[in-house]
């Protein structure tokens, strides 16, 4: 006696085997799309597979993969942070004036390090206990540090000898493989894991999702969104204090226009700007494919202003293609 399959069942197969399909290519896609990258950028560009220029791409595109990572933490929660420039650049500067007053240089890191995640939670605690707008309060912040930025030196450069040791930091190599790079590759190990394997992360994923649902419940919605904030302005410092360490000085102008770099890598990393959904995975790769991106232009020498052109049509056709990934989910 032979059995047959119901049809419901057939279907509910199919729907099943249709949505993992979906979420494979919403998950697997900017992969692929680095891949296919990688190998067009060494077929125009047989110098782009150099262990130099690859160690030089990875330097290069640490700092902001860096940022990235805090960024999808704010985002995740369905805030946005635009002060990371700012915070960044104080943090350079501030870390080279304090190493060229003659403290230690350890001690300063850990006092820059603590003062970019004090601006952070302050920016993250009015946004979250007062009920204000993460982007107007940011927004502030963005033009006021900069200010405070300017204000330590009278906008002149700072620092000049700050000891080898210091400058390893963020010029140095093991190898062919860039310090910095290491650093970046550790911050995003991290955040991962935090994300998927505490509670902390479960409690950003909620309070991102539906924060009023998720106080109702009884999570801690205020003070996670503060945290994620000081973890922003953390890993900004340490981005300001590693570019300080490679170019032996501090900037009082470095990284104009880091949030929006940021924000772009997090968004086509796959991060929903509503919170609630996106992996750092995701934000890792998309900064190493606009890094790679930016690196196939200077190699094949175009113009700065195709690069911005090319860049910014890539990054809407990844957010088209989300979201058409994500209506097929929705109605599978």
């Amino acid at each position: 006696m032979t059995q047959t399959v119901s049809e419901p069942r057939l279907a509910g197969a199919g729907m099943l085997s249709r949505q993992r399909g979906l979420d494979l290519l919403r998950n697997g896609n900017l992969l692929v799309i680095f891949l296919l990258l990688c190998v067009v950028a060494a077929v125009l560009a047989p110098e782009f597979l150099t262990a130099r220029n690859i160690a030089n791409l990875l330097q290069q595109s640490s700092l902001t993969g860096i940022v990235a990572v805090g960024m999808t933490l704010v985002i995740l929660t369905a805030g946005i942070d635009l002060s990371v420039g700012s915070t960044a650049a104080f943090a350079g500067m501030l870390v080279a004036v304090l190493i060229s007053d003659g403290l230690d240089p350890l001690l300063a890191i850990m006092l820059t390090l603590a003062a970019g995640a004090s601006a952070g939670a302050l920016m993250g605690g009015l946004s979250a206990y007062l009920a204000l707008p993460s982007f107007m309060v940011t927004l502030a912040g963005l033009t006021s540090i900069r200010g405070l930025t300017y204000l330590l030196t009278g906008g002149t450069p700072a620092g000049g000898d700050l000891g080898e040791g210091f400058q390893l930091l963020g010029g140095g190599f093991i190898g062919y493989v860039p310090i910095v790079g290491l650093i970046f590759i550790g911050v995003t190990v991290v955040a991962a894991l935090v994300l998927r394997g505490t509670t902390f992360g479960e409690y950003v994923y909620a309070t991102g999702s539906n924060r009023e649902a998720a106080r109702l419940s009884g999570l801690p919605v205020r003070a996670v969104t503060t945290a994620v904030f000081a973890i922003s302005g953390l890993l900004a410092a340490l981005a300001g204090i590693l570019l300080t360490s490679r170019l032996t000085i501090g900037q009082p102008t470095a990284f104009s226009g880091l949030e929006l770099d940021a924000i772009a890598a997090v968004v086509l990393g796959g991060t929903n700007l509503f919170g609630g959904r996106g992996k750092i995975f995701g934000t890792f790769v998309a900064v190493l494919l606009l890094s790679v991106l930016k690196n196939l232009f200077n190699l094949v020498g175009l113009s700065s202003f195709f690069q911005m052109l090319v860049t910014g049509l890539i990054l809407v056709a990844a957010l088209i293609l989300n979201r058409i990934l994500e209506n097929r989910g929705d109605h599978a």
